[in-house]
């Protein structure tokens, strides 16, 4: 069992708190297999209904842990492919948060960095205190980039502006991120866990199968073709429609009340 990640679950929200603050929580080996068996876990977890992803001390996750690079420690593996291969096999952390079946936030209290910056970029929905501050970073140390941030970071911003921020590896500020489309909100930093976990309860409360193909829908809309959106839509919304959530929400507007989801 390591320190190195955090868990909690309250109020159907599962909170990873990702823990090295000595070392602005930089990813290291046994907290990206923390992570991977906690996100497989969670994304299956009929009590969850969202997820928030966050950092200790003060800082979201610096990346890579570049004290590690500098003493050739970082990767084990010899020769390039063994390299590659265990580099992908933790980056499943990226693609998990992306498609798990819940809505999963980044709450953002300070730096965000190379592929800490990549994670952040992966979840649903991104809160950041006003001191929070952002950069691809991978120019820096001479590496090209990990964990999908290329993906993310394209579809948000687009790809001027993603390439710029590649290439050159400025800093970016809360509220700069926020007009870039970064972020979805800018909140004091004293405020940011309470907002977050607001935002979170509030999504977890929600009806979770739609909220799930919702999820899928939406990730679909960045890449396939109209058509085959409108099979995926018309699909998993008839579904939807067959759940006891649907039934309940339908019940609860005629009697004018909140309607009570439960997942089924």
């Amino acid at each position: 069992m390591t320190t190195d990640l955090l868990e909690s679950v309250q109020d159907r929200v599962a909170t990873l708190t990702m823990n090295r603050p000595d070392r602005r929580n930089a990813m290291s080996g046994d907290m990206l297999e923390a992570l991977l068996e906690s996100l497989v876990r969670i994304g299956a977890d009929g009590d969850v209904g969202a997820v928030i992803l966050t950092g200790a001390g003060g800082a979201f996750c610096a990346g890579g842990d570049v004290k590690a690079m500098a003493e050739g420690k970082e990767f084990a593996e010899e020769g390039l492919e063994a390299k590659a291969r265990g580099l992908r096999r933790v980056m499943e952390v990226s693609r998990l948060l992306h498609e798990m079946p819940k809505p999963a936030i980044a709450l953002v209290p300070g730096a965000a960095a190379g592929a800490g910056l990549s994670l952040c970029l992966a979840c649903d929905m991104r809160i950041a205190s006003e001191s929070a501050k952002f950069t691809t970073a991978f120019a820096r140390v001479g590496y090209s980039g990990d964990f999908g941030g290329s993906y993310y970071l394209t579809s948000l911003v687009g790809t001027a502006k993603a390439r710029e921020l590649y290439y050159m590896a400025d800093l970016v500020d809360a509220q700069t991120a926020l007009s870039l489309g970064m972020v979805n909100r800018v909140v004091a930093d004293d405020e940011l866990e309470a907002v977050g976990n607001e935002v979170a309860e509030r999504i977890a409360a929600g009806p979770s199968i739609a909220l799930g193909y919702m999820k899928r829908n939406l990730n679909a809309a960045e890449h396939v073709a109209l058509g085959e959106l409108l099979d995926l839509e018309a699909l998993h919304h008839s579904r939807c429609g067959m759940t006891e959530d649907h039934k309940e929400a339908t019940k609860a507007f005629v009697e004018k009340r909140q309607p009570i989801f439960h997942g089924r």
